[in-house]
């Protein structure tokens, strides 16, 4: 049984918080090393550690792992403000990078906000910074947002 099978019935804020009570990651989060830190109306909370598993061969950690975090992040924030009956999926996911990550960047916070969010679309924001405040990569991302399949 999947995350949101098992809690099915619930808001969005509801689940995410759910999730952090009972600190179970999606298993892209396992993957990837990175956790959900919090989880507000409108807003998301995720930390990592850029280590070598995310490396690519040029020998710096790989675009994707900030893209990951800040999908997340964007994706989650919309999550928070979904009713029991409704999902979301990502249409579209802007990245532009600041900094490069390797080993030494050390922990990492992506944080993703709502801009606004209508019956079917929703627009936010995230930003990927360092322990120093330092931005690492920001992105936009419009999502969908529709009703759940009855099963």
């Amino acid at each position: 049984m999947n995350i949101s099978e098992k809690m099915a019935g619930l808001s969005g804020l509801e689940q995410l918080q759910a999730l952090l009570a009972t600190g179970e990651k999606p298993p892209i989060g396992e993957t990837l090393q990175f956790e959900p830190i919090e989880f507000d109306k409108g807003r998301a909370v995720f930390r990592g550690v850029p280590g070598i598993h995310a490396y690519n061969p040029i020998g710096s950690v790989h675009g994707g792992y900030a893209a990951t975090l800040l999908d997340s992040a964007c994706g989650c924030a919309v999550h928070t403000q979904l009713s029991p009956t409704q999902a979301y999926t990502t249409l579209e996911l802007k990245v532009a990078y600041h900094r490069g990550m390797t080993t030494a960047t050390g922990p990492v916070t992506a944080e993703g906000r709502v801009l606004s969010m209508g019956k079917r679309v929703a627009f936010t924001e995230a930003k990927l910074t360092d322990d120093q405040g330092r931005l690492l990569a920001s992105a936009t991302s419009t999502l969908l947002v529709f009703e759940r399949n009855a099963s």
